[in-house]
């Protein structure tokens, strides 16, 4: 005879994961058992302080009211909390206007990006998507050491044919981005290999599904390209909003359908998007200073001297707002420092705990009643819990609730 079992979970110094109730077969349905705390598996006490672990707490009764062990159940397991792992793709323009741009990304990827996640302790990895080359000589880049397998200084004419690898932290995916096919090239190259005949399993391959997706546009110009017989387009110079908010949607369903291992659903994306563009200062006495995701886009050109950008890029914006990214101007290389050290530090904020936890396994011959589970926050294992509410789906996710995916048999912090 099967019976339905309590779930105490706990995740150390962090979120108790616990059962409310539970009843064995024949029983009248009253049977209750609390969840475990993370104290250990006598159910009492406080959890350790630190980034701690997961704790799944089970104990069984015997004697229920059949006579046959029909009373409530915990089980116990742990796992460790970690953060999630980030993925950043640099996805670089190499048209002929960008050299100055590029130079800027080449002095800032290093110092001014890479070693402030390095030290975070985030688990990182940084895709190149351009054309490897010399920013001297045309509109390619060459990325150095410590980030690239090239020695410091070895990016100086003449650069190297061909980039070098650092795995796992680093890699360069070389291909022409011209003006306007950015999002195309992404979509078009997800599973072919470079135009060195490298990556054979095209840059998707040089992902991980576990990881959060990071994209940095870098571009002076709009979007205008085809992809599977569909046109991604806001006139490439345009900056009218609405066909920017339609360019963006489209870019989205179709890497959303590519994989949604990698990027997630619609629902509850696994990317975020952030713009190195041709729009204006949002403050001219904070030049550095971002367009956040609830600023509306923005239809004025910055200037690099005399000259403006072709385009606003309102695709690019849209699909920073969409996804919960930053916009930056692209006109101001002297700020890139401050400009990437922003980027940066929103990659190491968007490497959250992982929130998916997986149901543990009924102890042979009973049934989890995922009904009866509830989540119990407490800050590094101290203080009064803020108690979490079970909701039906990522749908109807606030910030105090959780909902379980029954397919993935897991628990899904929101």
């Amino acid at each position: 005879m099967r019976r339905s079992t309590s779930l105490g979970l706990c995740l150390c110094a962090a979120v108790a994961i616990a059962v409310g109730a539970c009843s064995g077969d024949g029983d009248n349905g009253s049977g209750q058992a609390g969840g475990a705390s993370a104290g250990g598996n006598s159910g009492t006490g406080a959890g350790p302080s630190g980034e701690g672990g997961l704790l799944f707490s089970t104990s069984s009764s015997t004697g229920g009211n059949t006579g046959i062990g029909g009373g409530c159940a915990t089980q116990s397991a742990e796992a460790t909390l970690t953060k999630k792992p980030v993925d950043i793709i640099f996805v670089i323009d190499n048209s002929g206007s960008m050299t100055q741009e590029i130079q800027g990304v080449e002095q800032n990827i290093n110092q001014n990006f890479a070693s402030i996640i390095e030290n975070s302790g985030v688990d990182y990895r940084v895709i190149v998507f351009a054309r490897h080359g010399s920013a001297a000589g045309g509109q390619d880049i060459c990325v150095e050491a410590p980030l690239s397998g090239i020695p410091a200084g070895g990016c100086a004419p003449p650069v190297p044919d061909f980039p070098i690898d650092n795995p796992p932290k680093f890699f360069h995916y070389s291909e022409n981005v011209a003006s306007h096919n950015s999002l195309c090239k992404l979509l078009d190259q997800w599973d072919q290999p470079d135009e060195n005949n490298n990556h054979m399993m095209g840059w998707g391959g040089l992902l991980r599904e576990e990881a959060f997706k990071v994209f940095v546009e870098i571009t002076d110009d709009g979007v205008s390209c085809s992809y599977n017989g569909m046109t991604i387009n806001n006139d490439a110079h345009s900056s009218d909003a609405m066909l920017g908010e339609l360019a963006a949607t489209a870019f989205d369903q179709a890497l959303l359908a590519r994989s949604p291992a990698h990027f997630g659903t619609e629902d509850n994306r696994n990317y975020r998007w952030y713009s190195i563009i041709g729009i204006a200062s949002k403050d001219s006495n904070n030049p550095a200073a971002p367009w956040l995701p609830q600023d509306p886009l923005s239809s004025t050109k910055c200037a690099i001297g005399a000259s403006t950008p072709p385009s606003v890029g309102t695709s690019y914006q849209a699909l920073s707002n969409k996804t919960g990214g930053l916009r930056f101007p692209i006109c101001e290389p002297q700020y890139y420092d401050t400009v990437f050290n922003a980027i940066a530090e929103g990659v190491i904020d968007g490497a959250k705990v992982a929130c998916n936890f997986p149901v543990p396994e009924a102890p042979m011959g009973e049934d989890i009643d995922l009904n009866s589970v509830t989540v119990q926050y407490t800050p590094m294992g101290t203080g009064t819990p803020q108690v979490f509410t079970q909701v039906a789906d990522a749908s109807a996710c606030n910030a105090t609730s959780f909902y379980i995916d029954e397919v993935a048999n897991e628990i899904i912090l929101c």
